[in-house]
């Protein structure tokens, strides 16, 4: 739904905010209600799928009749739309919770690698049958993540030059390696989610393997 059509439907009764999220400022309106509505739709895709959901099971189950739910949503696609950019939103959040710990950089990027690829995973898997639209729309899931995708770059590239000016990356292009570090984490994402990835092996037993692998792409030096 239109952030417009949002405004004029509830301004009298929604307060505005303005707060900074994927890279941009932009306009939202504080709604329970809208959040109790994709709630709702997500645990129903993930008990029924996609296909077996309709606008009136979403009605039904949230409490708000067909009424409240069409003046959010015009269609089903477009509450899966905010299903996805609520998932995605948690992970932005803990990603930027990462990037401001007062840790070192090299640090901050292991486990930012290894909090996008469980929090995927978990996304993905407490979202039961919801998961195999992940995979079949998966040009409609990249539409969505675009924002989201673009967010991660900037976190990568903020880490990287803190390395780089405190002489811990050896580093030409940020801007570069950021995106490069990005594609081959999302990259790994389907692996991971099904376990192909170190198999049998804990999270600690594969980070110092990690840790030399990419610290050896950024010029850093092991201690």
């Amino acid at each position: 739904m239109a952030i417009s059509e949002v405004f004029s439907t509830f301004a009298h009764c929604i307060k505005n905010v303005q707060y900074r999220k994927f890279g941009r400022t932009i306009i939202m309106s504080i709604s329970k209600t809208r959040q109790r509505l994709v709630d709702v739709a997500r645990q129903l895709f993930a008990k029924n799928g996609l296909e077996n959901t309709t606008m009136n099971d979403i009605a039904q189950a949230s409490g708000k009749g067909r009424r409240t739910l069409y003046t959010y949503f015009k269609s089903k696609e477009d509450i899966y739309y905010a299903v996805i950019e609520s998932e995605l939103e948690r992970l932005s959040d803990q990603l930027d919770e990462v990037a401001a710990k007062k840790i070192p950089p090299q640090e901050k990027i292991i486990e930012l690698i290894y909090l996008h690829l469980s929090m995927i995973r978990e996304t993905v898997v407490r979202n039961g049958n919801l998961r195999a639209e992940f995979f079949r729309n998966i040009w409609m899931v990249e539409k969505v993540r675009k924002n989201f995708d673009d967010a991660e770059i900037e976190l990568f590239r903020k880490v990287f030059r803190e390395g780089k000016e405190d002489g811990e990356f050896d580093i030409d292009n940020v801007e570069l390696v950021a995106d490069i570090t990005h594609y081959c984490i999302k990259g790994l994402e389907v692996p991971y989610i099904y376990g192909r990835i170190a198999h049998g092996m804990t999270e600690e037993a594969t980070k110092p393997q990690v840790a030399k692998i990419v610290y050896s792409a950024l010029g850093k030096r092991r201690m």
